[in-house]
């Protein structure tokens, strides 16, 4: 019999289980953030004039281009933490700590980022 997958978002966000499940949230949005860029970026050089001005706009806005580089650099950490883990199944066994290094790195690197990224588009 099959499992029951009725699950409303407000649900799912407080959801309370393992350590690796923001993680694969966070993996997922990376690769949504991701696919709506080029999607952008590629409609926006097609379409040309007027539109593909309007769309360079929203993805040379400072904002959007926080949001992409986290999208990119959460995805590439956690697709390398992943990779690591796939090709070294003994290491399973510690993957919270894997977790917690993961997240190590990821927020130094992002808060530097972010931090060029705004105070250059705010003109600080």
């Amino acid at each position: 019999m099959g499992l029951k997958r009725d699950v409303s978002l407000s649900v799912g966000l407080r959801y309370k289980g393992p350590s690796g499940y923001l993680t694969y949230i966070l993996h997922r949005i990376g690769g949504l953030g991701m696919a709506i860029f080029i999607s952008v970026h590629i409609l926006s050089a097609f379409l040309g004039g007027k539109t593909g001005v309007y769309l360079n706009g929203i993805y040379e806005n400072w904002a959007f281009q926080i949001f992409i580089f986290f999208c990119v650099l959460f995805h590439a950490i956690n697709g390398l933490r992943i990779t690591i883990l796939d090709l070294f199944p003994k290491l399973l066994e510690h993957q919270t700590e894997a977790i917690w290094l993961e997240w190590a790195e990821f927020i130094p690197l992002f808060g530097v980022a972010a931090y060029v990224i705004s105070s250059a588009g705010l003109g600080a």
